[in-house]
């Protein structure tokens, strides 16, 4: 098994071989989300308040730590200059280039492994950003990078809230992606703007990259032609809001999602942390809670949700620091530890 990052409210933790977490880096410090790779260096995302947003690299699997460039916009005189809050996304493409998301909604790449950061201008500029606006956060920021596995020009990305974005020139053009998403928290006329769509995490099959799932604000919506249009699933079970989803790497047909009640109570329905999946492309979901804590207030947010590369095993980190496996796909559960720091993201590294 991949070793599993975790990043939290408290710092980086390390599980290896499915035992329980140990601390790696940072102790203490809030790390909004952490990259790893076997073959390249790990990343670590830093949100440490009024100290600013900080990025830190290893080269040698995580032993050894040292501070680099952090995605930045330029210098300004002007007192409402944007400035990186929070690094939100993290992904490489096949050409080790490096991408970052950010809150504001700012897309920023490196060539460099990180020494230095490049704002897309592109994405920044488009007219239709006067209109985005923040959900959980006060400003929009964009969570999820999907770049294609065979094609580094193809990139999807998932805005809160701007809706979805599409480039198929490696970012130097834009084109809305989501025909079809719904937003009941619109006025009626407006509820099928592309621009104002609330996706909270999008994941890509890496077999078949044109199928792309997203948990919504407003429902799970899946995608066959790379986000032009988007479908709404009705699944089976509690509910169908939540924060993350987890898409299978060799069947785009089996996904999972972790529900949760809506808008201002969000914590699991019924106070009991389940696990939705479906298999045959989300006609059909089962709902699965063995070996999962009951009664839970456990949230998940979206990047706490992570699947390994070969699909066989799955992770989830709790708001109240419950950290869970599974080894058969979503069908049990075990608890890895129930006292983590609150836990912001999971991810397994890359072989």
């Amino acid at each position: 098994m991949s070793p599993l990052l975790i990043s939290t409210r408290k710092g980086l933790f390390l599980s290896q071989a499915g035992q329980a977490p140990e601390p790696l880096a940072f102790i203490g410090d809030p790390v909004s989300l952490a990259y790893g790779n076997a073959n390249s260096p790990w990343f670590a995302a830093l949100n440490l308040g009024h100290f600013g947003t900080k990025m830190h690299r290893s080269d040698d699997q995580g032993k050894t730590w040292k501070e680099i460039a952090c995605p930045a916009f330029a210098e300004q005189s002007d007192d409402d200059a944007p400035t990186v809050e929070m690094i939100w996304a993290l992904e490489r493409d096949r050409s080790n280039r490096m991408w970052a998301g950010t809150i504001p909604g700012a897309l920023f790449y490196s060539d460099d492994e990180g020494e230095s950061w490049h704002l897309v201008a592109s994405l920044w500029n488009v007219p239709e950003r006067g209109e985005w606006f923040g959900g959980g956060a006060d400003k929009p920021g964009i969570h999820s990078i999907c770049i294609h596995p065979d094609n580094e020009n193809r990139i999807t990305i998932g805005i809160s809230c701007g809706g979805v974005w599409h480039s198929e020139d490696r970012g130097e053009s834009w084109h809305l992606a989501c025909e079809g998403m719904e937003a009941e928290y619109m006025p009626p006329e407006q509820a099928n703007a592309q621009n104002i769509q609330d996706p909270h995490c999008i994941v890509q099959c890496r077999s078949n990259p044109d199928v792309l799932w997203c948990q919504h604000h407003n429902g799970i919506f899946k995608s066959n032609n790379r986000g032009h249009n988007w479908t709404r699933i009705y699944p089976e079970g509690p509910s169908d809001f939540g924060f993350p989803v987890a898409v299978h790497p060799k069947d785009a047909n089996t996904a999972w999602f972790i529900p949760a009640k809506k808008d201002e109570h969000r914590y699991p329905v019924d106070g009991k942390v389940v696990v939705n999946k479906t298999q045959d492309g989300g006609d059909t979901f089962h709902t699965i809670n063995e070996g999962l804590p009951d009664p839970a207030w456990d949230l998940v947010y979206r990047h706490a949700l992570t699947i390994d590369d070969q699909g066989d095993h799955l992770a989830f980190g709790s708001t109240t620091g419950s950290c869970c496996l599974s080894q058969d796909g979503g069908e049990s559960w075990q608890t890895l530890s129930a006292n983590l720091p609150p836990i912001y993201g999971m991810r397994f590294v890359q072989p």
